[in-house]
């Protein structure tokens, strides 16, 4: 076939002469990225053939960095899969599959821009920080074609033909650009290309070649001693595993010894990856058999709820031609597993109890996954619930469960929380509030859907003798001791005469909408808010139940309106001598208290005309 020409995405081109225009403070990072590709290549490679036995092996899998200062060129080349034509267009024609306009505008945010390399999938297009020209030769495992890709970064590339390859693999050669600033690297120089190996890729598994030496130790990161590793070298395995550009936040060593052996280094991300909750099949740890690699992202090693957790686990008694349908029902996993968990809680409470401002950037990354594990892992469903941190109506501190116990007044009858949107300033503008701050009591601001759940299975667990979870939004839940919950019933009662029409306007303007209307004494400022309803859903379970597809019937609130709020007060009054006007003003109650929790009215243009309608006659006509 002839060769074809082929145009970026306008995306890509923006992309790829951003990359080429721009000065990068490190732009060694395009050969740490080129010889990751090739490493994975030959990861790749490796599982093919034991997936499939027609497949020749590999008997000297290899990566070689070649140089050639006459014609100005350093190539990098593998014996691994190779790619095909439709690959080739696929892989390298299309920049950033993962997010070319999240990177775009993360880039130009950025004051540091090259560290967004390898966040959104363009490592390969680092090359153009140093060459004017790529060509990429390569020939698929299994197939009888080779073919080149050749581009200048100038927006389009050529896909051709070729016969300067018999085996299968990948030649990355570039034509380096002449660099004329004072003190760059020379790029071309051996020393150079040593040094960045050296820093970058000595723990790659596979042998890389320059000058006919290998210059990379081979020895997997996680089989040498502690003491023998710089931080540095485990940041940069960290990053050469999970293309992230950023330190990890902490590393767990793993070094099981016994019925069963197996090592492992586990790293938790300071932040989590762009599509972490977009992708529900994003993290994982790689599994290593006697540290040849098995397969990425091994979801059995650990559960859904630590999915943040990255890193390798290389066992040495699984088989090697071990499948991935069949990990889950190896009791060797299970065991893996099991143990995995336990080093991942035990770093996080020596977290929690040493670092708290880190175990806070934690949490705010994470945190909600991982709470997760209350619903989905009832046998550590308490641990997870004591490694959980809350805010409060206290301070702006996190606290945990127990240091909130250890401040509750005496006379407190339980753990008041309250449940809400994900928006915590909203939640502790919430009026359901008031009548605890008022008397001094901390309440649990809980801002994740799962807390919902959390709070329907409390008792079964909370830790032992802890006192009772009390969701300060259900209308039986108050500060009150029983002789002022007496007392409040007692004025109330004395009310009810001048309240009876405005409750029964209520019903009859918002029948779909209100189990009641309620007249209160515990409101301080506010004048109203909505309750859940006797034995219905709550508004955040409705609204997780929502969000996972279930179809929720309608669920009817409590109205409850401040008896002392001098607006609520003279509603009362025109409630029988102005239906029209009182029906409108109850409206405006009702759907700002939806907007409190966080919803929207259900017609939004009839809430801005009675908003309206109000002002003027407010301010009236002048």
């Amino acid at each position: 076939m002839s060769e074809e020409k082929f145009y970026f995405q306008s995306e890509a081109a923006e992309l790829l002469q951003m990359m080429i225009s721009s000065v990068y403070s490190n732009k060694d990072i395009f050969l740490r990225e080129l010889i990751s590709n090739a490493s994975d290549a030959l990861d790749k490679r490796r599982i093919e053939c034991l997936k499939d036995s027609e497949l020749a092996e590999n008997k000297n899998p290899e990566i070689k960095i070649e140089i050639d200062t006459d014609a100005k060129t350093l190539s990098v080349s593998d014996n691994g899969i190779g790619m095909s034509r439709d690959e080739i267009i696929q892989y390298l024609g299309t920049i950033a599959k993962s997010g070319t306009k999240d990177f775009l505008k993360a880039a130009k945010d950025s004051n540091t821009p090259q560290e967004l390399i390898g966040q959104f999938g363009v490592g390969f297009y680092s090359v153009f920080m140093v060459a004017g020209k790529v060509e990429v030769i390569t020939r698929k495992l299994g197939g009888s074609e080779t073919f080149k890709f050749t581009s200048d970064g100038d927006g389009s590339f050529t896909v051709e033909d070729t016969e300067q390859r018999s085996e299968c693999g990948t030649t990355v050669k570039l034509f380096m650009r002449e660099n004329s600033d004072e003190g760059a690297k020379n790029y071309l120089d051996e020393w150079t290309v040593r040094d960045i190996i050296g820093k970058y890729s000595d723990f790659i598994s596979w042998p890389i070649f320059f000058k006919d030496k290998i210059i990379n130790s081979q020895k997997a990161i996680w089989q040498r001693p502690e003491s023998e590793v710089k931080d540095e070298e485990y940041n940069e395995f960290y990053k050469h595993l999970t293309h992230d550009y950023r330190d990890p936040l902490t590393r767990i060593k793993i070094n099981a010894e016994g019925s069963t052996n197996f090592k492992g280094l586990l790293f938790i991300p300071s932040e989590a990856p762009f599509d972490f909750f977009m992708n529900p099949d994003s993290g994982g740890i790689s599994l290593y058999i006697n540290r040849v690699f098995i397969m990425n992202d091994c979801k059995d090693l650990i559960p859904q709820y630590m999915k943040f957790v990255r890193g390798v686990i290389d066992s040495e008694d699984l088989p090697l031609n071990i499948s991935r349908e069949i990990l889950q029902d190896e009791p060797i996993i299970r065991i893996i597993r099991r143990s995995t968990q336990r080093k991942v809680f035990g770093e996080l409470k020596k977290m929690l109890e040493n670092d708290r401002e880190k175990y806070a950037k934690f949490w705010t990354a994470f945190g909600r996954v991982f709470k997760e594990g209350i619903a989905q892992d009832h046998e550590n469903a308490k641990t997870i619930l004591s490694l959980a941190i809350f805010r409060t109506t206290l301070n702006d501190e996190w606290t945990t469960l127990e240091e909130y116990e250890s401040r509750m007044k005496p006379d407190q009858k339980g753990i008041y929380c309250l449940a809400g949107n994900d928006n915590i300033t909203a939640l502790e503008a919430s009026p359901k509030l008031e009548p605890f701050t008022s008397k001094g009591y901390e309440v649990l601001l809980m801002t994740d859907p799962i807390d919902e759940f959390i709070l329907a299975q409390a008792d079964f667990i909370l830790p032992e003798g802890s006192k009772d979870w009390l969701n300060i939004a259900r209308d039986d839940v108050t500060p009150y001791s029983d002789d002022e919950k007496k007392a409040n019933d007692e004025k109330l009662k004395e009310l009810d005469a001048e309240f009876e029409p405005l409750k029964k306007l209520a019903l009859e303007i918002l029948p779909d909408k209100l189990e009641s209307l309620k007249p209160s004494l515990t409101l301080t400022t506010s004048p109203a808010c909505l309750r859940d309803g006797a034995g219905g859903l709550s508004l955040q379970m409705e609204r997780l139940m929502r969000s996972a597809g279930r179809i929720v019937p309608p669920q009817k609130r409590v109205l409850e309106i401040s008896a002392t709020h001098p607006a609520v007060k003279k509603l009362a009054a025109i409630a029988e001598t102005d239906k029209d006007m009182a029906g409108d003003i109850l409206r405006v109650l009702y759907e700002q208290s939806v907007i409190l929790e966080g919803e929207m009215p259900d017609d939004p243009a009839g809430f801005v005309k009675r908003v309206d309608k109000l002002m003027t006659l407010a301010l009236g006509d002048g």
